[in-house]
């Protein structure tokens, strides 16, 4: 079993999740994070952490394109190893539907 980001972190990005990795293994787009499935040690402290349930188990129904989006992102994306600042409007985005055509393929800027 691995964890992925999905759809909720899209716009929202907060990185409460990053502080509690043991491993470094959340990439940073532009509007959204993502885990690498090969680097996650299955250990589960970043899931709780995400204010906005954006973190699910690899064992969840309907998360195949999760997976291979963050595969293929955390691929392209720099890691980040430390936790930011939500962007300003997070919280207008927190209960926001159908955000994936929202999703930047963009690296963050570092």
């Amino acid at each position: 079993m691995t964890y992925v980001v999905t759809e909720n972190c899209i716009k929202c990005k907060h990185t409460d999740c990053v502080s509690v990795c043991p491993v470094d293994c959340f990439y940073e787009g532009e509007n959204m994070l993502v885990i690498n499935p090969e680097e996650c040690i299955d250990c589960g402290v970043c899931e709780p952490e995400c204010p906005v349930e954006a973190i699910k188990p690899d064992s969840e129904p309907d998360i195949e394109t999760w997976l291979a989006l963050n595969t293929e992102l955390a691929g392209i994306w720099p890691v980040i190893t430390e936790q930011k600042e939500p962007p300003t409007d997070a919280a207008a985005w927190k209960d926001a539907e159908n955000k994936l055509t929202l999703l930047s393929r963009e690296p963050a800027k570092v």
